[in-house]
């Protein structure tokens, strides 16, 4: 069911993410942590996020966003679609859809984020190892 959503370039209802976190959550038992990449992605995720997180007594410790001029995120998903197969970055009308998503339903999180005082942004640009080191930095702070 999500797949045919992310296929379109659209994002996955909420309810249907919040569940499949939920279940995921719930199969980690023991875990002393988690990274959510690519999640939330809607304010009411986050919102239901902090609300399963809340019950765990394990709350959102950070946001890391990695900024990314809008050029290279068509750049990077056009080459990834080439090597991946992937459908939805094969065509330049979804990637486009996809960015526009982002900046009116996913860019909202980390304003959610930011006025709690979790929000870390990270320049996304240059080598691979050096984008991760700027990751790891601001986990290990």
């Amino acid at each position: 069911m999500a797949q045919k959503y992310m296929d379109e370039g659209h994002l996955v209802p909420d309810e249907v993410v919040i569940g499949m976190v939920d279940e995921k959550i719930n199969s980690t038992e023991g875990s002393v942590g988690y990274i959510f990449d690519g999640f939330p992605r809607t304010v009411p995720q986050a919102k239901a996020l902090d609300n399963l997180l809340e019950k765990r007594e394990a709350p959102i410790q950070a946001m890391l966003m990695l900024e990314v001029p809008e050029e290279e995120l068509i750049d990077r998903l056009s080459k990834r679609g080439e090597t991946s197969g992937r459908v939805d970055d094969q065509d330049l009308e979804k990637i486009r859809t996809r960015i526009n998503v982002y900046e009116k339903e996913t860019l909202p999180v980390a304003m959610y984020y930011k006025n709690q005082g979790k929000l870390h942004s990270i320049e996304g640009l240059g080598e691979i190892q050096a984008i991760f080191n700027r990751l790891v930095h601001e986990l290990d702070n």
